[in-house]
């Protein structure tokens, strides 16, 4: 592999974002809509989750199928050039990963993880953002005792963000 392959390598990888990514804005447009406030990437806490809802004890992920390879997913499947590479890179993603998890946890939060194939279709993000739009309002009636209104059905999620994916 000569200079110019590095250098081109390093120009692709810097181009990828870990930040506002368009899954991110999607959960995170769900949340607001919804009437849930939330801080982002908290330094303070391991693995600086992208969405940490302080007041329900809720740190949530949002996951590219690939970089943190979803053994579920065709998106996460490994490139046929560097194997090797890609392999060992991956598998560092999921231990750090695990660990960070397995960190908050300690810490008294529950995770939520969030793949992007999750929120590709709109049945997919209604299934996946009804769960955890299900799940908070659930703490919110345990924590307060007030008959916070659980979403009537996951199809109400997908009505609101019909243009996700579409460019």
């Amino acid at each position: 592999m000569d200079i110019f392959d590095k250098q081109k390598r390093r120009q692709i990888m810097q181009a990828i974002r870990s930040k506002d990514t368009k899954p991110e804005w999607t959960v995170r447009r769900c949340l607001h809509r919804h009437g849930f406030r939330y801080r982002l990437h908290d330094r303070k806490l391991p693995g600086r989750p992208d969405i940490v809802l302080k007041k329900y004890g809720l740190v949530v992920f949002v996951h590219g199928c690939f970089w943190h390879g979803h053994d579920t997913c065709r998106i996460s499947k490994l490139p046929k050039s560097n194997r090797a590479f890609w392999l060992e890179k991956i598998t560092a993603n999921q231990k750090r990963d695990s660990r960070n998890v397995f960190l908050l946890e300690k810490l008294g939060w529950k995770v939520w993880k969030i793949y992007e194939c999750e929120l590709r279709t709109a049945a997919d993000r209604a299934q996946s953002l009804g769960r955890l739009l299900c799940f908070l309002h659930q703490r919110h009636k345990a924590e307060y005792g007030t008959a916070a209104e659980a979403p009537e059905r996951y199809e109400a999620v997908a009505e609101e963000l019909p243009n996700y994916g579409k460019s």
